[in-house]
C-alpha cells in the first residue's frame, strides 16, 4: 500500500514499560506487517520472542531489524509454513530447545484474496482455509505441550468476519472461524488456565494489500474508498494493533477470556 494512503494521524507511542518481562512469546507470520510490529513491541516490553515466516528473505530482514532491540538469546527467527505439519513440528521443537516453554502465542499468520462467489475456485477456498483456519488450529494444538499455566493465546482475525462485504465470502468465513475458536478453545483450555482471545483489525497498512493483484491506480482507488468509509478517515498502523496484542499478552488482561478486541477506527461500529 502506498505510503500516502496509509499514514496514520499520529505515530503510536512505543512500549516503554516491561509489561512482558520474563515471558516467552511465539508469533507466526512475524516477518512483516502486524506480526513484525508485535514482535517489536513484545521485545520492548521485555519478552523473549520467536517469529516465523514462510519467506526466507523477509524473515531474514525482520530478524535483522528486531536484532537491534534484542540480545541474541532473546530472539529467534524460524522459517515455517503453518500449512505444513512437519514445519510446525520443527518450529515447536526449536522453541522448546531455545526457550523451553511458551507463555504467549500470537496466531497471526494469514493470507487474503478476494473474489466474488461466481469466480471462486476450490483452490482459492482451500488456500485461504488451509492457512487462516487449519494452520491456526494446528499451530495451537502443536504449541499446547509448551504452553504454561496462565498462558495467553491471541488470534488475529478481522472485522471482515463481522461484516457482509462483497467479494469477501471465503476470507470473511475464515476470519469468523478464528472468532469462534477464541470461544471454543477457551472452553477447552480454561482448566489449564490458558486464555484465548482475538483481535479483529479493520483496514491496516500491511503488505497484504500489495498482494491483491491490483494496479497502482486500482490500489489508490481502493485506499480512497476505505478512508471514506472509516470514521477516523485513515488506515490503521500495525503498531496500533500490536499494542492490543501486548495488552492481551500481559497480566493486565487476566480477566479476558474468549473476548474480541475490535480495532477498526470505528468502521464496524458507527
Amino acid at each position: 500500500m502506498a505510503t500516502a494512503t496509509a499514514a496514520p494521524a499520529t505515530t503510536p507511542a512505543p512500549v516503554t514499560s516491561r509489561r512482558l518481562a520474563g515471558k516467552i512469546a511465539l508469533i507466526t507470520g512475524g516477518n512483516s506487517g502486524i506480526g513484525l510490529a508485535t514482535a517489536e513491541l513484545f521485545l520492548r516490553a521485555g519478552a523473549r520472542v520467536a517469529i516465523t515466516g514462510r519467506d526466507a528473505t523477509t524473515l531474514e530482514s525482520a530478524a535483522a531489524e528486531l536484532g537491534e532491540l534484542a540480545a541474541p538469546q532473546d530472539l529467534i527467527a524460524l522459517r515455517g509454513d503453518v500449512t505444513v505439519p512437519a514445519e510446525l513440528d520443527h518450529v515447536m521443537s526449536e522453541v522448546r530447545r531455545t526457550f523451553g516453554r511458551l507463555d504467549i502465542l500470537f496466531v497471526n499468520a494469514g493470507i487474503g484474496q478476494f473474489l466474488p462467489i461466481a469466480e471462486a475456485t476450490e483452490e482459492h477456498f482451500d488456500r485461504i482455509f488451509d492457512t487462516n483456519v487449519k494452520g491456526a488450529y494446528f499451530t495451537i494444538q502443536k504449541a499446547l505441550p509448551l504452553l504454561t499455566r496462565g498462558a495467553s493465546i491471541i488470534l488475529n482475525s478481522s472485522i471482515a468476519g463481522l461484516l457482509g462485504m462483497p467479494n469477501n465470502s471465503v476470507y470473511a468465513a475464515s476470519k469468523a472461524a478464528l472468532r469462534s475458536f477464541a470461544r471454543t478453545l477457551s472452553a477447552d483450555l480454561v482448566d489449564r488456565g490458558i486464555r484465548v482471545n482475538v483481535i479483529s483489525p479493520g483496514p491496516v497498512t500491511t503488505p497484504i494489500f500489495g498482494r491483491l493483484g491490483l494496479s497502482p491506480e486500482a490500489l489508490d482507488e481502493f485506499a480512497t474508498r476505505v478512508r471514506q468509509d472509516v470514521p477516523l478517515r485513515r488506515f490503521g498502523d500495525p503498531h496500533e494493533i500490536a499494542h492490543a496484542a501486548v495488552f492481551l499478552a500481559s497480566d493486565e488482561s487476566t480477566f479476558f477470556l474468549g473476548a474480541e478486541l475490535v480495532a477498526d477506527g470505528g468502521l464496524s461500529q458507527l
